[in-house]
């Protein structure tokens, strides 16, 4: 059964929220390589912004789950390993620019280089600190779909 969204309500923006095991390494990586700027970072809890392209990242450094007896369920919802476990895509003007930009300093994930995609976008990747997966794409027409 499909629920039929209120007519006068549009859906606007939507914000990604990483995981990150060193948040403050984490700031780093989108302040200093991928230019965004820090509006908030205190309390596991940091909010950075590049034009309209915002991102959250969480702390997620608990390291209590180790060692739990099987009776006892993981629910801090930091658990360590949730980082590195995210992905997101951000959406650009100017993708072959920033893939330029952004080449020379080592961050371009090797199985995600700048391509044209068959679904409309010319993309490409970077890892954070964690190994969440950024995607950049600037969007296009799409192509004829792969056999």
């Amino acid at each position: 059964m499909t629920a039929e969204p209120a007519p006068d309500v549009r859906m606007l923006s939507a914000t990604p929220v990483l995981p990150a095991s060193d948040l403050a390494r984490s700031v780093a990586f989108w302040r200093d390589l991928l230019g965004f700027d820090v509006l908030h970072h205190a309390d596991g809890y940091a909010v950075l912004r590049r034009g309209a392209a915002g991102v959250h990242l969480w702390e997620a450094s608990d390291e209590s789950w180790r060692g739990r007896a099987g009776d006892r369920p993981v629910v801090s919802g930091a658990e360590s390993f949730l980082a590195g476990t995210a992905s997101c895509r951000v959406q650009v003007s100017g993708v072959d620019a920033l893939f330029a930009a952004l080449q020379p300093r080592g961050i371009v994930h090797p199985d995600a280089p700048l391509r044209d995609q068959w679904w409309g976008s010319r993309e490409f990747g970077v890892r954070d600190p964690d190994g969440n997966l950024v995607t950049f794409y600037e969007a296009r027409e799409a192509g004829p779909r792969p056999e």
